[in-house]
């Protein structure tokens, strides 16, 4: 007799799907916020699966800082040709030379913060009302306080008293005019869990995941990688390492990981020892204790 018993990942796989469709159901205008990190190549995935063989019902939407890793935007544009995906770009460049953002100033300027301008600005302009998220619950404090359904307000911030309840699966998706919902279908699921997973599955990935040599600098024990965006301060200077990613963001504020993992089950193997988050590399989350926090109260992902 065949046995129904779903593994975990599948049970994890089937509540993403459940609620990608129950968005597409609820409202008029969904898209998928995509970074061309592991965790939004996974929510791709998912949405191909819940609406297979249909094409994806909702656009893609990148926030391109202007300071992503190249690995990054050469997968992101592989992937959309490879899948038919629909893609919206926003700029932060062109927030900036509209004047809605502020160029950062000092040694090595972050855009990491004024994504969120733009991110509202893109969400507006397409009258997207559902933005889909990779935020888990595992990754930081700040979101383990989400919802799978997170409201925003009229300025699309986040109030993180002001959550709906979830029960029995039942999302409460009733918005007003100029609010709208950030959703994150893949908040039950851990790092390993995405690893695993992507393994299962035999998904893509962007080179940059797996150990190879690159130019870094060690600074405030953050690898960084070489780029035009970051200066060497007195006494720095560049050298090659093996390293990889787990996280991905921008070049100026995502640190490296000394690896030798160059496959899937060497990277299972790497995460399952470590005692660090994949998020503890990432010099914007150490700019204050709750650094995630104040970035999404401003409208950040």
């Amino acid at each position: 007799m065949q046995s129904h018993t779903l593994t975990h990942l599948k049970q994890l796989e089937s509540e993403a799907i459940y609620i990608f469709r129950e968005v597409a159901a609820q409202f008029e205008r969904p898209a998928i916020l995509f970074s061309g990190g592991k965790d939004s190549i996974v929510m791709v995935h998912l949405a191909r699966k819940a609406f297979w063989p249909g094409k994806v019902p909702f656009p893609l939407i990148h926030i391109d800082t202007g300071h992503n890793f190249p690995e990054a935007i050469e997968y992101r544009d592989w992937m959309v040709k490879e899948f038919d995906l629909d893609l919206i770009v926003g700029s932060v460049q062109g927030s900036i030379d509209k004047g809605t953002a502020v160029e950062e100033r000092g040694v090595n300027p972050s855009r990491n913060g004024l994504q969120a301008i733009t991110l509202l600005e893109t969400l507006e302009e397409y009258k997207v009302d559902a933005a889909f998220g990779g935020g888990r619950r595992d990754e930081e404090k700040a979101r383990a306080k989400e919802r799978f359904f997170s409201h925003r307000d009229e300025f699309g911030q986040w109030n993180p008293k002001n959550q709906r309840p979830e029960l029995w699966s039942l999302y409460n998706g009733h918005y007003n005019e100029e609010e709208h919902f950030r959703i994150f279908p893949i908040s039950n699921w851990t790092e390993m869990d995405v690893w695993q997973y992507i393994a299962l599955e035999k998904i893509a990935l962007p080179s940059i995941y797996f150990a190879h040599k690159r130019n870094i600098v060690e600074r405030n024990g953050i690898l960084l990688a070489e780029s035009p965006w970051n200066t060497l301060l007195e006494g720095e200077k560049y050298e090659e390492r093996l390293i990889r990613y787990r996280t991905l963001g921008d070049m100026t504020c995502t640190g490296a990981v000394s690896s030798d993992a160059d496959d899937l089950t060497g990277i299972i193997q790497e995460v399952a020892s470590s005692k660090v988050t994949e998020r503890g590399n990432r010099s914007d989350d150490k700019r204050s204790e709750a650094a995630m926090e104040e970035r999404k109260l401003q409208g950040y992902f």
